[in-house]
């Protein structure tokens, strides 16, 4: 192999394996680095309410900007906190089967045409023109066999009110054991009418609803097949 192409090999090797390959190599002999909170140029940058129009007097025990006069503990504003109960016990079971065949047959004769016939050469049969015929069969069977269950609890944080009073949460969860690290996340839309007096909403009764669990470490890492497998497996055309 000529110098040349193992560069090429290795350029495009290097290409193909992306940031996941640079950051695996910036993390090599560490753990897996968390997330920051938000931005790294400032301590906290999230998203919090407008400040209220007018400062509440000191003579008053009305608040500018409160829905009631009684203090509701649910979250209502922006940069509020809710818990979100995620249960997902999910089991489906699909069973096909599919058999198809087919059998044809055709057969031509000229045996009898104005005479015309007897100008056909002498080589080909007039009782015998044409004989074809066909036999196709399909067999095809499919089964699906899958059950899930997934338990978490993850606290929120409204980033938007919506114009119709809906609200857009988002949390995000990192745990790091020895060296694994395990990622959640969980954005939706939900009403305020949904989240119940102790300050929770449960998955169902969440809209547009983004879960992911995954993580990424020393176990992950041996349990998913090498970039060059995977090359592999979508180039290989049988």
């Amino acid at each position: 192999m000529t110098p040349f192409r193992a560069l090429l090999i290795l350029g495009t090797a290097s290409l193909l394996a992306g940031c996941s390959t640079v950051q695996r190599l910036e993390e090599l002999g560490s753990n897996p680095k968390l997330a920051p909170i938000t931005d790294r140029r400032v301590p906290v940058s999230v998203p919090m309410p407008p400040p209220p129009e007018e400062p509440r007097s000191a003579d008053s025990l009305w608040q500018p900007g409160a829905r009631s006069f009684f203090h509701d503990p649910r979250a209502s504003r922006v940069g509020d906190i809710l818990t979100v109960n995620i249960s997902v016990a999910d089991a489906a079971k699909i069973s096909n089967t599919t058999t198809r065949s087919r059998t044809n047959s055709d057969d031509a004769n000229l045996t009898n045409f104005f005479g015309l016939e007897k100008a056909l050469p002498s080589s080909m049969d007039p009782s015998k023109l044409v004989g074809m015929g066909s036999d196709t069969s399909n067999v095809g069977a499919g089964s699906v066999n899958r059950s899930e269950q997934i338990n978490l609890t993850l606290a929120a944080l409204v980033t938007q009110i919506l114009p119709n009073g809906n609200m857009v949460i988002s949390g995000h969860q990192q745990v790091r054991v020895n060296g694994e690290l395990r990622d959640l996340q969980v954005s939706g839309i939900v009403r305020t009418e949904d989240i119940t007096s102790d300050n929770t909403v449960d998955l169902t009764q969440i809209a547009e609803a983004r879960i992911s669990y995954g993580g990424r470490g020393t176990i992950s890492d041996v349990q998913q097949p090498r970039l060059g497998s995977q090359l592999y497996d979508i180039l290989m055309p049988w």
